[in-house]
């Protein structure tokens, strides 16, 4: 298989990459939170819960990977116009992953009978490298050399 990370690029990519999960991170306890407000306190379906809580944590992460994970040039004028197309093809890339987390905490939760937060932190864990992946590679490709 090729190496798609030339040497140079890897230490960046590593430190984006650990950023990435830090960001993550953040969006996991968002995640978690609403889950828990709209499933358990509030009773919605779990399924409607989960996508509503996945956008609200998507939205915190393309927020905190714009300003952190992936900067760019101070102010360049071109980045920051460049911000609401980022912010649609980051919207398209996790989209696919909400997708997929979505079927994960089905497949884990009702089908395995997994608890919901286990079953949902799985799920998450699974579309982690598949949004770091096309987000690093399509989306923020050449911005954030610092």
């Amino acid at each position: 298989m090729p190496n798609l990370v030339p040497n140079t690029e890897r230490p960046l990519r590593l430190r984006q990459f650990l950023r990435f999960c830090l960001v993550g991170g953040s969006g996991v306890v968002v995640d978690m939170a609403v889950l828990h407000g709209l499933a358990v306190e509030l009773g919605w379906n779990v399924s409607l819960s989960k996508v509503c809580a996945a956008e609200t944590a998507l939205l915190n992460n393309f927020l905190w990977n714009e300003v952190w994970t992936f900067r760019g040039a101070g102010g360049n004028v071109e980045i920051r116009r460049g911000a609401v197309h980022r912010l649609w093809r980051f919207h398209a890339i996790c989209g696919a992953g909400i997708g997929l987390a979505v079927l994960g905490l089905h497949l884990f939760h009702t089908g395995l009978g997994l608890d919901l937060y286990l079953a949902n932190l799985l799920a998450i864990g699974l579309v982690t490298l598949w949004n770091f992946g096309l987000n690093a590679r399509w989306n923020w490709r050449g911005i954030g050399k610092s």
